[in-house]
């Protein structure tokens, strides 16, 4: 391969260079988080409360909810899949609109990062880590919670996790380049704007087959609709072929956010 076509691969993949210096922000994040535990604790109150007040409140009236793909099944083990991928969002994409906008904007951190021998595209892939991180350990800590309260209710379930951090990686990608665009607190009010609708109609409360026929086509191009199936079908058993889909689309959604953070952050941060 000749050198400036590796040039221009290189160039494409939106990976550190070198020995990886990304790992090193990842640390800086850690140790920053030391002493602000309690922010990491709280970020996966919200899909706990809706588990317990919805899967369990509204459980009572509803007795069983027959999947799309015919399985009939409880109430909380039903919507439980479904909070798990919205707690691994939500800790993704709050980390990587919020604070990376207060750190590129306001704190200028990453100036001050350009001046050691770390690169845009090792802040990139170093803030999208850490960001997979916290949503990694809210998505823990949820599947904790749904095991005790009985919500679990296959084997396949061990593979959650993992789905939980694909979900996390389009999310805070997408998060990420989205904030490299924003000048203003202001403009947060697009990111709610976008991820309240996707958790309340990503067929999160209820199957897909309850959704006009319009809605459906609207609802399976969201990237939560995809989580939301591919945690079902690992916490329910359901799983086939369709799962690599879900998969397949969370892990093109997180590239395309990738490279375009990076192309972002090296015309903001080096022009």
């Amino acid at each position: 391969m000749s050198a400036p076509t590796t040039t221009r691969l290189t160039s494409l993949v939106p990976m550190p260079a070198g020995a990886g210096l990304a790992r090193m922000l990842v640390e800086r994040n850690i140790t920053s988080f030391r002493h602000g535990w309690v922010a990491l604790v709280t970020g996966f109150a919200e899909p706990v409360f809706y588990l317990f007040s919805l899967g369990i409140g509204i459980g009572a009236l509803v007795q069983t909810v027959t999947t799309d793909s015919g399985a009939e099944v409880s109430y909380p083990q039903f919507v439980a899949p479904a909070l798990l991928a919205a707690s691994a969002m939500n800790g993704a994409v709050f980390d990587s609109t919020f604070n990376v906008f207060f750190k590129l904007r306001y704190a200028k951190l990453y100036d001050a990062v350009l001046a050691t021998p770390m690169g845009p595209r090792d802040i990139a892939v170093g803030e999208i880590a850490w960001s997979l991180i916290r949503g990694g350990l809210y998505s823990a800590a949820f599947l904790v919670v749904a095991l005790l309260a009985g919500a679990v209710g296959s084997w396949w379930a061990v593979l959650a996790l993992p789905a939980a951090v694909f979900i996390g990686f389009a999310f805070a990608a997408l998060g990420m380049f989205a904030t490299t665009f924003m000048k203003s607190w202001v403009h947060f009010d697009y990111i709610t704007l976008a991820i309240q609708p996707m958790f309340l109609f990503s067929a999160t409360f209820f199957p897909l087959s309850t959704y006009p026929e319009a809605l459906q086509w609207v609802v399976r191009v969201t990237p939560l609709y995809h989580g939301v199936a591919l945690e079902r079908a690992l916490m329910l058993g359901e799983v086939g072929w369709g799962v690599l889909a879900h998969v397949g689309y969370l892990v093109v959604l997180g590239a395309i956010g990738v490279v375009g953070t990076a192309r972002r952050l090296e015309k903001l941060l080096l022009s």
